[in-house]
């Protein structure tokens, strides 16, 4: 029996058709990196305050005091969601009373913003926000938008794999990406918030599962060598790419249908991609279409100048391909120690994807420019995963990981001590504190790919990942916490972040230990005493080594 790698080996690693594969489907994810983070523009939330008509009777001192002063983050500024009764003030108009002299302000009856609000056009020209007021006693709507949009992404997550398996990677490659970009198009149209959040759930769905499946195909074509760069440094410098060409789209375009129809434009320029990006070869095989498969391998040897056989794959002789067996999720609870390692890891991905998100969904939030900020936020992640990378090749795991996450929860605790005149040092070190936790995340799934045995390491990622989308849905409401204190997002996400880091010390080493095979052979969780094992899974023999991709 032959391995698919072994028959295809004639085509070498690195020719002409895998560089084209290689970055044909690295530009495909550009789209996501702008369409996962678009609600930081579409759904930002300007200052506003409190209409006051022009048909109110009021004089230029009355109007000007007509909204109370509130205490926020040490000063004092205009109340967003109260204004002073518009009945009794315009009646001390009449009479020619002066606020402040003639009239105890902070005595007077308050109302809420019966009349709308006035919303600052310094930064944006319109939004969901001011088009359909989504603030003070509406303002709850908003990080609910960002968390359904990540709902989505949680159940696309969890349905592409079984999509593409069934239909096949190429044909949910470009429905899903039809998907995203229908979708965010219909977008446009919205007439309220509900109309809105429904189609942005739709999208997060598409998008995901363009993510998912574009990195399977990347994996099952290229070859072993260039694998761990695909998934590592490929689509995750894509996504950045696309994230940085975000607040350069918004920077230009300040109304948000304009800016969502700019967003859309790349995604319809996907579509000459069909010609170009074969179907998996290894996927047409496992549904026996092998003259096929036999076709894609030989338009590849012939553009890779390469001599192929008469004939590559033969019917007659199974194919060796990585089975797939059935796995109860209980597996991985099935052991004190298992179970541990288990949900020390779900603690792992869900408090570092918070942390994630919340940094990138907070950027425009940040004092100073809030494009400048949010393209710093997608910049500072090529050199994180490059970071990444490069630490993966050489030093042990949970230390490169506690070390990152140490790295960027201690930046992010020190955001509070810092005087606000200081901005520039308060953007630098949530910056840092973002390198950090985009390393750490990044990291994650060799790290988990390698604790787990090979019956269950699918079910373990997988799982462990849909727990990192939970932490994506709950990441919006630590920027909402920031309405109220400036810092409490900070101090919460850096805390968090530190504890998870130590937590991550505890759990076993995986760098330059064998691969485990079995359940009995996975390593103890560090400091606890566990029930031995029936087998260490600390073996001295050599295997050969097992590259690990990250999916």
């Amino acid at each position: 029996m032959r391995d698919y790698d072994e028959v295809t080996a004639f085509l070498g690693e690195w020719g002409p058709f895998q560089r084209l594969i290689f970055f044909l489907l690295s530009a495909s994810i550009i789209p996501n990196g702008f369409n996962g983070m678009s609600v930081v523009f579409l759904a930002a939330t300007p200052e506003h305050r409190c209409r006051v008509p022009d048909t109110a009777n009021l004089s230029s001192a009355w109007r000007n005091h007509s909204i109370p002063l509130r205490l926020q983050d040490g000063r004092e500024v205009p109340h967003s969601c109260r204004r002073y009764r518009l009945a009794a003030i315009a009646n001390f108009s009449a009479l020619g009373l002066e606020p402040g002299r003639d009239v105890d302000l902070e005595q007077l009856e308050q109302e809420s913003c019966l009349d709308g609000w006035e919303f600052s056009q310094d930064i944006y020209l319109s939004t969901i926000v001011t088009e359909w007021s989504l603030v003070c006693e509406d303002d709850w709507k908003t990080p609910l938008t960002s968390s359904l949009f990540f709902l989505g992404v949680l159940f696309g997550s969890f349905v592409s794999g079984q999509l593409s398996d069934r239909f096949g990677r190429k044909s949910i490659l470009f429905a899903t990406m039809a998907v995203q970009t229908g979708f965010s198009f219909l977008q446009i149209f919205s007439i309220n918030w509900e109309m809105f959040t429904v189609l942005f759930v739709i999208v997060g769905m598409g998008q995901i599962s363009n993510y998912v499946v574009a990195f399977i195909l990347g994996t099952e074509i290229l070859g072993k060598s260039v694998r761990i760069i695909f998934s590592t440094l490929g689509v995750c410098t894509f996504f950045a790419v696309g994230y940085m060409l975000l607040p350069l789209f918004a920077y230009f375009i300040r109304d948000w249908r304009m800016l969502l129809l700019a967003l859309t434009v790349p995604g319809v320029l996907c579509i000459p991609l069909w010609w170009f990006i074969p179907e998996s070869p290894r996927w047409l095989i496992s549904q026996r279409r092998f003259i096929e498969a036999e076709n894609i391998i030989q338009k590849a040897a012939k553009m890779n100048n390469k001599a192929a056989p008469v004939v590559i794959f033969d019917p007659m002789e199974e194919l060796k391909l990585p089975s797939q067996q059935k796995i109860l999720i209980l597996s991985l609870f099935r052991t004190r120690n298992i179970a541990t390692i288990t949900i020390m890891s779900l603690m792992l991905w869900m408090l570092t994807s918070v942390g994630y998100f919340a940094l990138s969904l907070n950027a425009p939030n940040l004092h100073g420019d809030a494009y400048l900020n949010c393209f710093l936020s997608a910049l500072i992640e090529v050199p994180a995963y490059i970071t990444a990378w490069l630490l993966l090749q050489t030093l042990p795991r949970r230390y490169i990981i506690a070390g990152v996450l140490f790295l960027g929860g201690g930046v992010l605790l020190l955001i509070q001590l810092v005087p606000e005149d200081y901005n520039f040092l308060s953007i630098g070190l949530a910056m840092l504190g973002k390198f950090g936790i985009t390393s750490a995340f990044s990291m994650l799934y060799v790290f988990t790919a390698e604790l787990y045995p090979t019956l269950v390491r699918n079910m373990a990622v997988g799982v462990t990942s849909m727990a990192s989308r939970v932490g994506s849905i709950i990441a919006p409401y630590f920027v909402y916490l920031g309405a109220y204190n400036r810092v409490l997002p900070y101090i919460l996400m850096g805390s968090l972040t530190v504890l998870i880091g130590i937590i991550t010390l505890f759990l076993p080493e995986s760098f330059g230990v064998t691969l485990p095979e079995t359940l009995e052979q996975m390593q103890k969780v560090k400091g606890f005493r566990l029930r031995k094992n029936t087998r260490d899974s600390t073996e001295k023999e050599e295997n050969p080594k097992v590259l690990i991709t990250s999916f």
